[in-house]
């Protein structure tokens, strides 16, 4: 076989076989014969495939009256170019990242230009087309309040699934808004934690059942993250693995159907079984809150409508919300007006103000039975009421409540008749004192009782002494006292002075902890800008990162390093 025999379709050797003038029968159907061999040994893989311009090989299988060419076509060898998009005929689309203005401020002109709008000024449109109120004194003459020119949109021309492209237009830098969001509810929620570990010290010995369940999660190695039970908190941000994915609530192929795209679950997947779960799908949010009042609030205005009252609930919203306020006002006045005309007319107002039955009779349906030694064989056992506070703990030594004695207005202690809430019980003494004290002067004070109790002891002594002795007691007694005032005084004066010399350590101390806390602020806020600037892929990954509760001083470092978003001059800083 010859290299034109082999490269040349059926079409093309039968083309130029009547080329031929000698023997014109005898060779076209020779070399028919070859072209109907040559064309069985391709789709038995004996032969070689064709091959086109392009060096591509055509496969032998495809129908004749696709592969051959049309005469009008001028092809000199195999080809499917024919079959293929012509590119004189495709259309040109606009590029991905082509889209229309949006948001762009143009400059005003100050005076107005050659071509532009003789009403406003601006570039883009005629006096006839100008939107604006038309001008007594034209823009063209005063050059004032000259409007901007208007934007001239391109014309884009989009494809079929570039029209429907959800992310046609997007701006990637929108998303660092979201990103800085977020960052701030995580600042919050870790600020709220920590306040709530900090309230909550006081009850651990009550929360063991929640510790033991932190301390089951430290026991699991989870990739990429350390929790630590005493603080509650992650290192890294990580979805949280004990959460249900949506799509494996009910792998129920006839549940409801998971958009993997949008990842919503808009049906209740448990639909039409017994199971109760926390999740209903995402429709269910639709009649949460305040939606069955909007229902409510737009039935009512429809209704209004058709009896005439020209309102709109969203024209007129407070409108409507006063005219339904009045409406149930008058309703439940009619209600109450016709009830009392039925009991002023047969009576029975005793029984609406009455106890309830079971009050009255002191039953209740519920059965006990006890054996004869005082057990329960059948039902429950009456519960105990208790009240919200302590009871049966007493303090301080007391063998009584405070609130168990009231005296002159005020309550105390039965047991020592104190009114103090946080004394220590003296018991009988401490009533023995306080009676001697009312005996003696019920308006008296601490000072006047201690002058009585000194001269009563004097008269005693001077009973059983003579006036001699009793004269050189009281010199000694009165020498006593002035040397133990002045000892006293000195050592006050030492304390004051020693206790101001540790206020000023302390202070000192307390400041050198707030500059280093600061300056550990500075350097953690360094880190922060620099591994913002990275890229997500290139930042580094630690997950050796112990989280600790931060000082006092950190705590205040953070909050005068805190940038303010609300603050005025924050754009100045």
């Amino acid at each position: 076989m010859s290299n034109s025999s082999t490269s040349a379709p059926v079409s093309q050797i039968l083309k130029n076989a009547s080329t031929f003038e000698d023997e014109p029968r005898k060779k076209s159907r020779e070399d028919w014969r070859k072209a109907k061999e040559l064309e069985e040994a391709r789709k038995a893989g004996t032969a070689p495939a064709a091959v086109d311009e392009e060096g591509k090989d055509i496969n032998p299988h495809i129908p004749q009256y696709i592969s051959s060419t049309p005469w009008y076509y001028g092809a000199s060898g195999p080809t499917l170019k024919h079959q293929r998009p012509q590119p004189e005929k495709q259309k040109e689309f606009s590029d991905i990242d082509k889209w229309y203005i949006r948001g762009q401020s143009t400059k005003k002109a100050t005076k107005w230009r050659e071509g532009a709008c003789e009403n406003c000024g601006a570039m883009g449109h005629k006096r006839k087309d100008c939107f604006e109120r038309p001008r007594a004194r034209l823009a063209r003459f005063t050059n004032e309040k000259i409007a901007p020119d208007e934007v001239q949109q391109p014309t884009l021309s989009l494809s079929y699934d570039g029209k429907r492209d959800r992310w046609a237009g997007y701006d990637p830098s929108e998303h660092r808004a979201i990103v800085e969001e977020y960052q701030k509810i995580e600042e919050a929620k870790k600020q709220l934690k920590a306040e709530k570990l900090n309230s909550s010290e006081a009850e651990e010995e009550q929360d063991e059942d929640e510790d033991d369940e932190d301390k089951y999660v430290d026991d699991i190695d989870m990739p990429g993250t350390k929790v630590d039970s005493k603080q509650r908190i992650t290192v890294r941000n990580l979805r949280i693995r004990e959460d249900t994915a949506k799509y494996l609530r009910n792998l129920d192929p006839n549940s409801a159907y998971y958009d993997p795209k949008t990842r919503s679950m808009r049906d209740n997947p448990y639909k039409g079984t017994d199971k109760e779960a926390d999740y209903a799908g995402e429709n269910s949010i639709r009649f949460t809150g305040d939606t069955k009042e909007h229902a409510k609030a737009q039935l009512f205005s429809w209704e209004a409508q058709e009896k005439g009252i020209n309102v709109h609930l969203l024209a007129e919203p407070t409108r409507i919300e006063l005219m339904k306020q009045d409406i149930e006002k008058n309703k439940e006045q009619i209600k109450s007006v016709v009830r009392d005309s039925i009991i002023d007319k047969y009576g029975g107002a005793e029984h609406l103000d009455a106890p309830p039955r079971a009050l009255l009779l002191a039953q209740t349906e519920e059965y006990i039975e006890y054996s004869r030694t005082g057990q329960i064989i059948k039902g429950q056992e009456k519960k105990i009421i208790r009240s919200r506070y302590e009871e049966d703990i007493y303090i301080n030594n007391h063998t009584t409540v405070f609130g168990s004695y009231w005296r002159n207005g005020q309550w105390g202690y039965k047991c020592c008749h104190s009114l103090i809430k946080n004394s220590y019980c003296c018991g009988e003494a401490g009533q023995r004192a306080i009676k001697e004290a009312e005996q003696f002067s019920g308006n008296a004070t601490q000072s006047e009782y201690k002058e009585a109790k000194i001269e009563e002891v004097k008269n005693t002594n001077k009973e059983k002494t003579k006036d001699s002795s009793d004269n050189s007691s009281e010199s000694s007694e009165e020498d006593t006292r002035t040397t133990t005032e002045k000892k006293s005084k000195k050592e006050k004066r030492k304390n004051k002075k020693r206790k101001h010399k540790e206020k000023k350590k302390n202070k000192k101390k307390e400041e050198d902890k707030l500059k280093e806390a600061l300056r550990k602020e500075d350097e953690h806020n360094k880190n922060i800008e620099k591994l913002l600037q990275m890229d997500e892929r290139k930042r580094p990954y630690n997950s050796m990162y112990s989280a600790k509760e931060p000082t006092e001083e950190e705590k205040e470092a953070y909050q005068m390093k805190r940038f303010r978003e609300e603050d005025p001059m924050a754009q100045f800083m």
